[in-house]
C-alpha cells in the first residue's frame, strides 16, 4: 500500500498541488504581466502605449478658471445701492432659466457651464452665510469678502467673460435669488476641492482621450 501511495504523492508534488493544499504562495508559474513593471528598472513597458498619457488639450481651455484680474469696483456694491424688487417666488424662477442662459456671457458659457453639479458642485464656503471669503473673488479682485449679488457679477465678469449686470436689473437680483435656494440645499463635503469651479469641467468631454480605453488595461489580471 505505501509503494502505490509514494508514486502518487510524489507526483502531485512534482505538480504543485500539495504545495497548493498546505497554503504556500508559489506553485503554479504565473503568466508573465506584459504590463507589469520591469524587474530591474522598474520602468512600465506599456507606459509609452497609453494614448492618454498625453496632455489634456483642453486643460488649458476650462472657462471656469479663465479671466484676468477684476477691478472691484465693477463687483462690488455701489454707493447707495437699491436692489430690484419683485415677488421672491417669481425672482426665484427667473433665476432658475437665467442659470443656464448662455446669451449672458460672450463665451457660451452659463452659470451652470461650473455648476452643473447643482448644489454638489460648490465649494465648502458657499454654506456660510454672505458675506464671505470666496477664493475667485480673492484671487481676481483682492476681495475678502462678497455679498451674494456681488458674487454673481464676479461670475460675469470672470468666467462669463462679460460686463456685470446692472446693479438694479432683474436679472441680478433674479440670479442673487436662485442662488439664494440653492445655498439653502447646500451641505458641504468635508473633502471637496476648494477651488469653485472644481466641478466638472466643460472641456472634459471634449478630451479626444477621454473616450479611450488604455490598452495596457485590458492585460492587468
Amino acid at each position: 500500500m505505501n509503494l502505490e501511495i509514494k508514486p502518487l504523492v510524489k507526483s502531485l508534488a512534482s505538480a504543485g498541488v500539495i504545495m497548493l493544499a498546505l497554503g504556500a504562495t508559489t506553485g503554479f508559474a504565473a503568466t508573465p504581466n506584459p504590463c507589469a513593471p520591469a524587474a530591474k528598472s522598474g520602468a512600465n513597458p506599456c507606459a509609452a502605449k497609453n494614448p492618454c498619457a498625453a496632455k489634456n488639450p483642453c486643460a488649458a481651455k476650462n472657462p471656469c478658471a479663465a479671466g484676468d484680474k477684476v477691478d472691484p469696483k465693477l463687483v462690488t456694491r455701489p454707493k447707495n445701492y437699491k436692489p430690484f424688487k419683485a415677488d421672491r417666488a417669481q425672482l426665484v424662477k427667473d433665476g432658475e432659466a437665467l442659470w443656464k442662459d448662455t446669451k449672458l456671457s460672450t463665451n457660451g458659457m452659463s452659470c451652470n457651464t461650473c455648476h452643473v453639479g447643482g448644489t454638489a458642485s460648490f465649494a465648502p464656503t458657499f454654506a456660510k452665510p454672505y458675506p464671505h471669503m470666496v477664493a475667485m473673488a480673492k484671487e481676481k479682485g483682492g476681495v475678502k469678502q462678497v455679498h451674494l449679488d456681488e458674487m454673481v457679477q464676479f461670475c460675469m465678469v470672470v468666467p462669463m467673460a462679460t460686463k456685470p449686470l446692472p446693479w438694479d436689473s432683474r436679472q441680478l437680483a433674479a440670479l442673487t435669488a436662485y442662488s439664494g435656494e440653492l445655498q439653502k440645499k447646500f451641505k458641504a463635503n468635508p473633502c471637496a476641492a476648494k477651488n469653485p469651479c472644481a466641478a466638472k469641467n466643460p472641456c472634459a468631454a471634449r478630451n479626444p482621450c477621454a473616450a479611450k480605453a488604455n490598452p495596457c488595461a485590458a492585460k492587468r489580471k
